[in-house]
């Protein structure tokens, strides 16, 4: 038995982010929008510049980030002298025009103490957690959760297993209802769903399908300690899981990782960084993003391009402390904003600047955030084929970022519309070139 997929079709990608009904304009402003990624049919349309979301803290986003940034860069209040915008880009194109200085009151982004780069705001909308990070809102209905448990223990039960059946039931269960799933199992079976999968399937297949019956939070909380045991430190997991992640969301990953190792995190990664890279982890883990309701103001991105230039490129030596107090604190919004702006200011991208000040782990962690903030989408495209790339394929890391993507349907689409345009090829067909059996056809079916 197979959950059925959300319906609806997936707006191509490039589509404006949160696009208004048909017949109704597309707000202009600076910057362009971004992918669609994770956007929700129902949820509250983009507000004016400076409004704030009437307030849903039930209602579901997309894994990973908070709802659609609610405003563009340069949109104007009501009562604001009016300001001149750059014409909408479309995605590719190369940014030519510097975005206008502002006349916006003091008092706002930019003019109050900091604490690691956090700057407050006044009132902003808490962004919810993702779904399976926080209380489940989604139906639970029992029947479907029976029919899907049989289906599992039928397909491993007596001589050999029915791989193609558990694939099927499993490959699209949608995350906040895997824990009521494993608890019809464990009730109606009086056994462990995760611990059959275990002595039924193996390799990469078993560590594919543990992945998906972990959850998205746990499966967060148990990358995080693969990450961290051990000697060394497995930076590019510990960068996927807690990089560009909600404060919501952070929160209920330290907890749950409290709860399941009996140590925070924050002193887990303390132990395992050193010098600047555990700074910034340090103000990752602090949960002070600006949220995604804050306003993207013009003043405060042109300062905040200032103040990056001046600890870059625009002085003997880097002020990474500096660097990594803005870009930790900042939404995806502001971020994209940021990036944008001191690309046209400087003719000089943002992520190449980090690329060639600093090096190793906080490169690499600083690099993603900008992408992260600018195209959720093509960030994630390109993780995905990093784990692919080279000389053999880092199974664990192609699963992992496979099964982070597929928990939001319409965020994969996204994802491989954005792989299409960046190589030129299909995704699904360059994981087949890259995985055989059925663990290739687990991961075909959580693409496609």
């Amino acid at each position: 038995m197979s959950y059925p997929p959300p319906q609806g079709s997936v707006p191509p990608y490039g589509a404006p982010y949160g696009a208004p009904p048909p017949g109704q304009a597309t707000p202009q402003g600076y910057p362009p929008p971004s992918s669609p990624y994770g956007q929700q049919p129902g949820y509250p349309p983009p507000q004016q510049f400076g409004q704030q979301h009437p307030g849903n803290m039930g209602h579901q986003q997309s894994y990973g980030m908070g709802p659609p940034q609610p405003q563009h860069y340069g949109q104007q209040q009501a009562g604001y002298p009016p300001q001149q915008h750059a014409p909408q880009q479309p995605y590719g194109a190369a940014f030519t025009q510097q975005p206008p200085a502002s006349s916006n009151p003091q008092g706002q982004y930019g003019n109050h103490q900091q604490q690691f780069g956090s700057q407050q705001y006044g009132s902003s909308m808490p962004t919810p957690p993702s779904p399976g990070y926080g209380p489940n809102t989604m139906p639970v209905n029992d029947a479907t959760a029976a029919s899907a448990a049989d289906a599992l223990r039928k397909a491993m039960k007596g001589f050999g297993t029915d791989e193609s059946t558990l694939i099927r039931t499993l490959c699209h269960y949608p995350g906040p209802l895997i824990p009521h799933l494993k608890q019809i199992y464990q009730q109606r079976h009086k056994r462990s769903l995760e611990a059959d999968v275990a002595s039924e399937t193996r390799n990469h297949f078993e560590f594919a399908l543990l992945s998906i019956l972990r959850g998205p939070l746990q499966q967060d909380v148990f990358l995080l300690n693969k990450a961290l045991k051990g000697l060394g430190t497995n930076e590019d997991l510990l960068n996927d899981v807690l990089i560009a992640r909600s404060n919501a969301d952070l929160n209920a990953i330290k907890q749950a990782y409290q709860s399941t190792y009996h140590h925070s995190l924050e002193s887990a990664v303390n132990d395992d960084l050193s010098a600047l890279t555990q700074r910034l982890f340090s103000m990752i883990l602090s949960a002070t993003r600006q949220e995604e309701s804050a306003p993207v103001l013009p003043h405060s991105v042109d300062a905040d391009v200032e103040e990056l230039h001046r600890s870059t490129e625009g002085k003997h030596g880097t002020d990474e402390l500096k660097v990594c107090s803005i870009l930790s604190s900042r939404s995806d919004g502001q971020i994209r904003a940021i990036a944008l702006a001191y690309e046209a200011k400087y003719r000089l991208s943002l992520e190449k600047v980090l690329a060639k000040e600093f090096s190793g782990h906080m490169k690499a962690a600083l690099v993603q955030m900008v992408r992260a903030g600018s195209d959720r989408a093509m960030r994630d495209a390109v993780l995905l084929e990093d784990a692919m790339a080279g000389l053999g394929t880092k199974d664990d890391m192609l699963v992992s970022r496979v099964v982070r993507c597929h928990w939001d349907r319409q965020h994969m689409g996204q994802v491989k519309g954005a792989y299409k345009v960046k190589y030129g090829k299909d995704l699904v067909q360059r994981i087949k070139g890259e995985t055989s059996g059925d663990y290739q056809k687990l991961l075909v079916a959580m693409v496609e």
